[in-house]
């Protein structure tokens, strides 16, 4: 009887995206079936921290807090290149310093980067798919939007600042904005790892080659919240080439967001991304 390996994933456009292969059954791990959940991202970060999931995405701002846990896979990730997400508030009002502003999780990258650049601000954390509303009723005074929220805003809104500029400008520039990505619980086999890890780099790999056949077939499913044209637009962003395997600036950009997190007191200790993936060179020793 075949293992069977939970693997929690956002609902949004991007995660849906790149784990339907393996839902389709155009990819399968060799010694287990996996079982997917979908829930908000901060739900995610939440059950991670508990340990819940074999295989969770997350918020690359958590992983310090779960490093011994879980490794970092090196697939599934979202990075912000020149775009990400957004401070957006009412038109014609001005922010005052100490602003009430909605936020979609304390562990989130955009919570973060917001929280240095904006420390006076009075935060509250809520559904990311109740923010827009928030603002537009006036319980907050602007809110950070993610996902696709970040192309469907209402005209009643304008953008304050771009996530994106807090980041070139506390990282210095040049390197790509990192949002989110998974990680494996450390527990498991580590041959079994492998093969899960190397399980999802195909099924990412597989959906992005095959975009205009899985695409159609998500959303006539009906599980994804935008249409064919904001869907199209929303895989250029966050379910591309670079979401495949992490690159050397991809690494070198999750370093810069660990060395801020720990300049500015949100981490015990400073980390190294690469220090912590899974060592896929077992398997290749582990043949010879």
């Amino acid at each position: 009887m075949l293992k069977k390996i939970s693997v929690a994933h956002s609902p949004d456009a991007d995660d849906i995206f790149m784990y339907y292969a393996i839902k389709f059954g155009w990819v399968t791990p060799k010694d287990a079936v996996f079982e997917n959940i979908a829930d908000d991202i901060e739900s995610l970060n939440q059950a991670t921290l508990k340990g819940e999931y074999d295989i969770c995405a997350i918020s690359f701002a958590l992983y310090p807090f779960v490093k011994d846990e879980y490794a970092l896979l090196k697939t599934a990730v979202s990075f912000g290149e020149g775009y990400g997400p957004k401070l957006i508030r009412k038109k014609e009002t001005k922010l005052k310093r100490n602003f009430k502003v909605a936020l979609s999780g304390e562990f989130t990258t955009n919570a973060l980067l917001f929280r240095i650049a904006y420390p006076e601000a009075k935060i509250t954390y809520m559904n990311f798919l109740d923010i827009e509303k928030a603002v537009i009723d006036g319980t907050v005074d602007a809110g950070v939007l993610i996902h696709e929220s970040i192309l469907t805003y209402s005209s009643e809104l304008e953008v304050e600042r771009e996530i994106w500029d807090i980041w070139l400008e506390l990282s210095g520039g040049d390197l790509p904005l990192p949002l989110g990505g998974m990680c494996l619980r450390r527990s498991l086999p580590l041959h079994s790892a492998i093969d899960y890890e190397n399980t999802l780099i195909k099924a990412v790999d597989v959906a992005n080659k095959n975009r205009k056949v899985l695409a159609p077939m998500l959303l006539e499913k009906g599980l994804i919240r935008v249409d064919a044209k904001l869907l199209d637009n929303y895989l250029d962003l966050y379910a591309n080439d670079n979401s495949v395997k992490m690159s050397e600036i991809q690494y070198k950009a999750l370093d810069k967001l660990y060395e801020l997190g720990y300049k500015h007191g949100f981490y015990e200790n400073l980390i190294k991304a690469e220090d912590y993936l899974i060592p896929s060179e077992y398997e290749e020793l582990r043949n010879k």
